[in-house]
């Protein structure tokens, strides 16, 4: 049963214009895992993608109360397939609407990001 859907849209120039303007926001909005693969500072579309999937996510749960940006993640599966892993009280807020699997889909070009999430439940 689908229990939320959402999605965000990112203007990459302006996403990358702000983290020139304030670079501490890539620390405040993302895990040291998120900025990085294989050791190098993911590139800016990729990270766009990464807050437009948190934002999605947000709209998929009906609103923003209690949650943090560090209690969640966008990760990648051995196929880097991506999913968002929630933690501490985000977690709880997840499980408390009957949230059991958080599906996400991301995508960047023409210079824009987006992403979809589709929460489901049993």
């Amino acid at each position: 049963m689908i229990i939320g859907i959402g999605v965000d849209v990112v203007d990459l120039k302006r996403f990358e214009e702000s983290v020139a303007r304030t670079p501490g926001v890539m620390t405040r909005l993302f895990a040291e895992s998120e900025q990085t693969i294989d050791g190098k500072p993911r590139p800016i579309p990729s990270m766009a993608a990464r807050f437009a999937a948190k934002e999605a996510l947000i709209k998929a749960l009906g609103d923003s109360e209690g949650v943090r940006w560090h209690d969640m993640a966008v990760v990648s599966d051995h196929l880097r397939n991506p999913t968002i892993e929630v933690y501490s009280a985000l977690a709880a807020i997840v499980a408390g609407r009957g949230i059991t699997r958080i599906h996400l889909s991301m995508s960047h070009d023409a210079g824009v990001a987006i992403a979809y999430v589709v929460a489901e439940g049993d």
